[in-house]
């Protein structure tokens, strides 16, 4: 009886192994889970960003209205009266979809935002260095893509942010573009305000669809339906740069957008337009 329950144990603690170590699709497994830290009592409660869709080619509402974000050099949308695009992806890792992403953009002469964990600048410093050499931006996305809503201590946050500003500087030699993206989209009013003390303007989105997982890759047709269909002026929209989707459909879907009389912008100059 006590060998069955030794390997009953065994089994159990191998079993939840595989569950901590085996769940880590997409940035997941990028987690320390020894980093997280649980808010203190009585601090700000966390947010999901989310938006809510009216009529095509309006833009969305968010949980937070823009003018509330500003007050946290927050944002999720531009201009509503002119026809401007600013593109963003989240980088998390590399798995040979950012090559034909950056073609695309290189052909139609568009810059982009790329949103960048630590894991991404360990494995893919190269392509990080063509982002910068062709003109893109590359913002701080968190060093391990952690929940940073949880994180209590503003020791912490920094040493999340100032991880990837190291490590981007160590690969470029220059100064990682001061633009934040929180992981999942998580976030509160303490740590909006984190990032701006540290310089930052937070950057949320309003389109995005789900292209991230990996074995259930949206067609082209769902992926045209939602970007072309929900585009509208002033539009922060974020993509994945893991998506094999995205970079099948890029050149054609960057066509369609310049055909509906869009233009692309920067994040940089978002940021100066709204000083």
């Amino acid at each position: 009886m006590k060998i069955r329950l030794k390997k009953a144990a065994i089994l159990i603690v191998l079993l939840a192994l595989a569950f901590l170590f085996g769940r880590g699709v997409a940035y997941v497994k990028y987690e320390k889970l020894d980093q997280l830290a649980i808010p203190a009592s009585g601090s700000v409660s966390t947010e999901n960003w989310g938006l809510g869709f009216g009529k095509e080619g309006s833009q969305p509402t968010g949980n937070a209205s823009s003018e509330e974000l500003k007050k946290h050099n927050a944002y999720y949308v531009g201009n509503n009266t002119e026809k401007v695009i600013y593109l963003t992806f989240d980088a998390g890792y590399e798995n040979g979809n950012t090559e034909p992403i950056l073609d695309a953009l290189k052909k139609h002469n568009v810059p982009a935002t790329f949103f960048v964990v630590g894991h991404y600048l360990e494995s893919a410093p190269e392509l990080v260095k063509r982002m910068v050499s062709e003109g893109h931006f590359v913002g701080n996305h968190t060093y391990h893509h952690l929940d940073m809503s949880s994180i209590s201590s503003r020791e912490s946050f920094e040493k999340e942010m100032k991880d990837v500003e190291n490590k981007f500087r160590e690969i470029t030699g220059g100064e990682l573009a001061r633009f934040y993206r929180p992981p999942q989209g998580k976030y509160n009013t303490k740590n909006l305000e984190m990032a701006k003390d540290m310089g930052y303007h937070t950057f949320f989105w309003s389109l995005a669809y789900v292209d991230w997982y990996q074995d259930k890759q949206p067609t082209h047709e769902e992926a045209f339906k939602k970007l072309v269909g929900r585009i509208h002026p002033g539009a922060i929209v974020l993509l994945h740069s893991t998506s094999k989707t995205n970079g099948e459909i890029l050149d054609e879907l960057l066509t369609k957008w310049e055909e509906m009389g869009y233009t692309f912008r920067t994040l940089e100059d978002f940021a100066d337009k709204n000083k």
